[in-house]
């Protein structure tokens, strides 16, 4: 389905891919933050936002037929790049629980702000979905 792309000689990366090649429909999703469906934040702890953002991508995924799976691409952008260094342990465990053991190329950065001014992450991403 997909196929991850690491070049010979390269440290192998932990929780991310350096490339992903695939083929099938593309879809793409959105920067997502850490509210509920009906846009209402229901918390501000960072690990508890990274955690609602990842069940957004999943659930606007999942409406295009997707799994996360078929993620391809991830970019994450947060506030507080001191904040994520220090949760890196929570995040990992609501990315597994969330999206499992499926590590796509993945690009993160630290923003001075975001649109939604509780938001502390916006994750966007990409997804092949095989025809």
């Amino acid at each position: 389905m997909h196929t991850i792309l690491q070049p010979e000689g390269w440290a192998k990366p932990i929780g991310y891919a350096n490339g992903v090649a695939a083929q099938g429909r593309l879809v793409f999703v959105g920067g997502q933050v850490g509210w509920n469906g009906q846009c209402q934040f229901e918390t501000d702890d960072f690990v508890g936002q990274v955690r609602q953002t990842l069940a957004n991508v999943v659930a606007v995924l999942a409406e295009a037929g997707g799994e996360p799976r078929h993620i391809t691409s991830m970019t994450w952008y947060f506030t507080d790049k001191a904040e994520y260094l220090a949760n890196l342990k929570g995040i990992g465990e609501a990315y597994r629980a969330v999206i499992g053991r499926h590590f796509p190329a993945m690009a993160a950065m630290q923003v001075v702000a975001l649109v939604e001014d509780r938001a502390k992450v916006e994750i966007q991403a990409t997804a092949v979905i095989p025809e």
